[in-house]
């Protein structure tokens, strides 16, 4: 049977964990052995004694044993260098490697001769949808920027009816209507703000009306801003500065401004700079999700909270670790719809030509499987 081990994550401030209870059940109950650190799963709200009750093993910290015994391992980051020395040829890894921007993550995997699957790469197909991370996460770290955001605003989100008078709603301008923009849309809504929506994408916008907001549409030009599978990708500059234009004045009014707009493998899109910032009000606020791809907005850093003549830039990076139970939760069941169908008589084994393994395959055996990441090591 195949041995899982389920690490403590090394990753500093990360709450996550890659197994919960749960799923450690299903994992049994599919033949597979299951070993999971002491205190793995403590800061996301699962105690040892529940993962034990679930029949998992638990196992020391760092255990060299445990993890060379492991045939798979199931992280939420990618295990720092020393750790994945512990590890025996073959063992393949599953977690968010980020494969773009992680330079020594490929020659360990050739040195050490790992197999690995980042799922930041699954290809956006609807088979894949059960095992997407990136949209469970994504869905949270919307949720949260809108709270966040009302909680650092001067102002309410609703209009408010008092003895002392009437209050305006506050207008939110998201930018980028993928799942995070959407989720941000839906949680500014319920919040009772009036919701503006920019993305380069025209399809979305139907989405965004359904959920109440109001599409600001893009600029009116002949090149497609849809890569397969959904994604929006980069655009000429020549688009980018009509789109700043728009919004410079759709954010001359705005209280808040979301930005979530990423392009997979590549520098996030700078779309609100230095002048659009000084055409917003004092007391304003902006939250840039992409601030760990270089950010959608001018100043940001990565979970900092810059006040720049009035207006508080926010660094968001990594909301989902202030969910941690239900972003966990969310996770290990992305990794258990993803291989599970792969396990037959505890053993698993990976069809290498099936779409979504091929997609997210970026080593087998520490034989890098893609290109790309050979020649793009370090653009994020």
């Amino acid at each position: 049977m195949s041995r899982i081990l389920i690490p403590k994550e090394s990753s500093s401030g990360e709450t996550r964990v890659a197994a919960t209870p749960e799923t450690v059940k299903k994992f049994l109950e599919y033949g597979c052995n299951l070993a999971v650190e002491i205190g793995a799963g403590e800061k996301a709200g699962f105690l040892d004694g529940s993962y034990e009750q679930a029949g998992a093993t638990l196992v020391p910290v760092k255990d060299t044993e445990s993890w060379s015994n492991a045939d798979v391992l199931l992280c939420v980051n990618t295990p720092i260098s020393n750790d994945l020395s512990m590890l025996s040829k073959e063992t393949l890894i599953m977690g968010l490697l980020e494969p773009y921007s992680n330079k020594s993550l490929l020659e360990d995997l050739q040195k050490l001769k790992l197999s690995a699957l980042a799922l930041e790469l699954l290809p956006r197909i609807s088979r894949a949808q059960s095992a997407d991370v990136l949209s469970s996460q994504a869905n949270i770290a919307g949720y949260k920027a809108v709270l966040l955001a009302a909680s650092a605003l001067d102002r309410y989100f609703p209009m408010l009816m008092t003895a002392a008078g009437t209050v305006q709603p506050a207008k939110i301008v998201v930018l980028g209507a993928g799942v995070a923009g959407l989720q941000a849309v839906a949680t500014a809504k319920r919040l009772g703000g009036v919701v503006y929506v920019s993305d380069i994408r025209p399809a979305v916008k139907e989405q965004v009306e359904s959920l109440g907001a109001r599409f600001i549409d893009p600029p009116d030009f002949t090149e497609n801003a849809i890569e397969s599978g959904g994604y929006a990708k980069q655009v000429s500059e020549e688009f980018l500065l009509a789109q700043r234009n728009e919004l410079k004045r759709q954010l001359s009014d705005a209280d808040v401004a979301i930005c979530t707009a990423q392009v997979p493998g590549k520098k996030a899109p700078k779309l609100i700079d230095e002048e659009m910032l000084d055409q917003m009000r004092s007391g304003s606020v902006v939250i840039d999700l992409a601030v760990n791809q270089g950010g959608n907005c001018y100043g940001t850093k990565q979970s900092e909270t810059v006040v720049r003549k009035g207006v508080k830039l926010i660094g968001a990076s990594d909301l989902a670790r202030s969910v941690p139970n239900h972003a966990s939760s969310l996770y290990s069941r992305n990794l258990l719809s993803l291989i599970g169908p792969f396990i037959k008589d505890g053993l698993i084994s990976l069809n290498e030509n099936d779409e979504l393994i091929e997609g997210a395959l970026i080593s087998k055996d520490g034989v890098i499987k893609k290109e790309s990441l050979l020649t793009s090591r370090g653009t994020i």
